[in-house]
């Protein structure tokens, strides 16, 4: 009984000290202590930070503990260092655009005749020869005595040459010819002006003469250049050109649509 009485006496002392070495370690514990995380982080990335940044590896109270901000900030970062990309209405990308070099358009230095074109042909002292001709469809005119005569494609001058030669074949002794011009083919104008159509031309005409004598511009005309189409002795050409360039008797010039 003595035996029994002294182990029950030194019990409670081992079981009091024992509780108190169990709580001291755990005052000295350290554990995780959760920092609160402001939601929504991804979305600061692009709105703007809410809130300040949380310092590097402050997710744990412990010095060895892992930095559980390191793959947001990671990600942050590489937001902040990506290239931010603009993009241009259609609008100003179509008005900021650079237009192509246009073509020069290289016309005679002689006019050349064709069809459409009215002349006055003087013979000088006949009278009965000399009047207004009008070059046909064909591409001639036809006078008295000599019958038709081809002026497509000739000179003013090598047409007066030729009714010279034809005249001195067996009709006039001495002929003296002159070919004037009176009124030249007219040009044609199509697309988005206000009265498409055909137009007599006038000497020194430009592009944007011709669109003036056609009523302007339609509201929805690309107004910095127009298709322009040309004929000569090598064939016809079609080129992009300015207003600015000059028109020749028989072109065609087309006003485009604009897309924006």
């Amino acid at each position: 009984m003595a035996k029994v009485r002294f182990a029950r006496a030194f019990r409670l002392p081992i079981i009091a000290a024992m509780t108190a070495l169990a709580l001291s370690g755990c005052m000295h514990a350290t554990g995780p202590v959760a920092m609160a995380q402001p939601q929504g982080d991804l979305d600061s990335l692009a709105y703007g930070e809410p809130y300040p940044p949380v310092p590097a590896g402050a997710a744990y109270a412990s010095s060895g503990a892992s930095d559980s901000g390191g793959a947001i900030s990671a990600l942050r970062n590489a937001f902040a260092a990506a290239p931010q990309r603009s993009y241009t209405p259609p609008q100003e990308a179509y008005a900021a655009a650079p237009m192509p070099a246009p073509m020069p358009v290289a016309y005679e230095t002689a006019y050349r005749l064709d069809a459409g074109d009215k002349l006055r042909v003087v013979v000088y002292g006949q009278e009965g020869l000399t009047n207004t001709y009008s070059i046909s469809a064909g591409g001639a005119i036809t006078m008295p005595l000599i019958g038709s005569v081809p002026a497509r494609g000739r000179t003013p001058a090598g047409l007066a040459a030729e009714i010279t030669a034809k005249l001195r074949n067996g009709y006039i002794r001495d002929p003296s010819v002159a070919v004037e011009i009176e009124a030249y083919r007219p040009f044609f104008i199509l697309g988005e002006v206000a009265a498409p159509g055909q137009y007599p031309y006038v000497p020194n005409m430009s592009v944007e003469s011709a669109v003036a004598i056609a009523g302007g511009f339609s509201p929805r005309a690309r107004r910095d250049s127009v298709t322009l189409t040309h004929t000569d002795n090598s064939g016809s050409m079609r080129v992009v050109v300015p207003l600015g360039t000059a028109l020749s008797p028989g072109d065609t010039v087309l006003v485009g649509e604009r897309w924006f």
